[in-house]
């Protein structure tokens, strides 16, 4: 029978789930309290959030949100990423986190309905922000507007310079 407190848990973990737009597994044996505490101030930093959960409530959590459940990546103890706002912040951090300490490791993420294996959770680790993406799009929207304008004023100022030789041409001839 399980407790009040469980269910509980279980539920919140399901909306935090079906709230997030990427989640990351990862493997955190053998790191310090200390370096988990500066991962969890850099995730949270980045709109994202770790914690610990147990395997068992994580798949019951997954299973009501509709998830799919990566059984074969929930053994062992797992810490979990929740990325709220942008889905490549916490793959990110997390990335740049395992090159500098070599005992955390990345199991599986999800992203979307899809379960992901660690090389696919390195890419989307690589991948732009979305204000990064925006910005890039901008910018090429911008550039033909751009181009278009400098030469719209060139040809007016080609009509201008015409104009002012002819008139200078009437001038000297009067």
């Amino acid at each position: 029978m399980p407790s009040q407190v469980k269910i509980e848990l279980v539920s919140e973990l399901k909306d935090q789930m079906a709230r997030a737009k990427s989640i990351v597994l990862s493997d955190y044996r053998g790191l310090t309290v200390e370096q988990m505490t500066n991962l969890r101030v850099k995730l949270r930093g980045q709109g994202a959030e770790m914690r610990v959960i147990k395997n068992r409530l994580a798949k019951l959590a997954m299973k009501d949100a509709g998830l799919p459940v990566p059984e074969d990546h929930l053994t062992g103890p797992s810490a979990f990423v929740f990325s709220m706002e942008d889905p490549t912040a916490g793959p990110k951090v997390l990335a740049q986190f395992a090159k500098d300490n070599v005992k955390l490791s990345i199991k599986c993420g999800l992203f979307g309905r899809s379960v992901m294996n660690a090389a696919a959770v390195a890419t989307l680790a690589s991948l732009p922000s979305r204000e990064e993406l925006l910005g890039r799009l901008l910018g090429g929207l911008k550039s033909p507007v751009a181009r278009f304008a400098i030469c719209l004023k060139a040809t007016v100022n080609k009509v201008a310079y015409a104009l002012k030789a002819v008139a200078d041409k009437k001038q000297a001839a009067a």
